[in-house]
């Protein structure tokens, strides 16, 4: 599960984690971020291969890699059994997101928040590849990603964990800010064009949604998920 990384803050992070094994930059990368990357690899003794520029293109899966890959190891795993052992989990449910930028960003914000772990299903979702791993910015290295079969079968799995799950949808009668959201507990953001299934929202222990005052009926989902996520951090300090 991405073993390519791609895009020079997120070879650095692969670095930094210990997850890369080998870099490829492109012979003429250059820059404050490539010297890091440069002088990294060689205090942790990885291999750095510089390849001219279209060789690193054939190489990439996306157009976006600014000269410089790593082959790196597996991303961090938990399994739901961690997560269930923990004394106050946080977590996010992804209910068959689409796009590789919006899996990324939460990601992102999910690191930033001190999420515990993220919960993507096996199929009918984005791929964890190398565009996912760019747009998370290096957070993909310190998130674990639980990969399950069944986002509804999971959801009752966590609620007989004792795990509060809160899910989003623009019908909710309750807003965000109303809602609890302190102690063992899991968020779930839903796909971006149909948002959460009927299924995992009538499992869910709740819903909450976000005001809308203008003319656009829904927000992209990792900026709804940013905003739920930080809620979450203020109520838990």
């Amino acid at each position: 599960m991405a073993r390519q990384v791609e895009g020079r803050n997120a070879v650095l992070e692969a670095l930094r984690s210990g997850r890369a094994r080998r870099v490829y930059l492109s012979q003429t990368a250059q820059g404050k971020v490539v010297d890091q990357i440069e002088k990294l690899a060689r205090d942790l003794k990885i291999p750095v291969v510089k390849e001219p520029n279209d060789v690193i293109d054939k190489m990439a899966s996306t157009k976006n890699h600014q000269g410089a890959l790593a082959e790196a190891f597996d991303l961090p795993k938990m399994s739901l059994e961690e997560v269930f052992e923990l004394e106050n989990p946080f977590v996010v449910v992804l209910d068959h997101l689409q796009d590789p930028h919006n899996l990324g960003a939460i990601l992102r914000t999910a690191e930033a928040a001190g999420v515990d772990a993220v919960i993507v299903p096996e199929d009918r979702s984005v791929s964890i590849g190398p565009g996912a791993v760019k747009a998370s910015a290096g957070a993909i290295e310190y998130v674990p990603i639980i990969t399950v079969t069944n986002i509804a079968r999971t959801v009752d799995q966590l609620k007989k964990a004792n795990i509060w799950v809160v899910g989003t949808s623009d019908r909710a009668d309750q807003l965000y800010t109303d809602v609890d959201l302190k102690g063992r507990l899991a968020v779930v953001i839903g796909s971006e064009g149909t948002g959460i299934s009927r299924l995992v929202q009538e499992k869910c222990d709740f819903l909450v949604k976000i005001p809308m005052k203008g003319k656009i009926s829904s927000l992209n989902a990792s900026v709804a998920a940013g905003i739920i996520l930080y809620e979450a951090v203020r109520q838990r300090r």
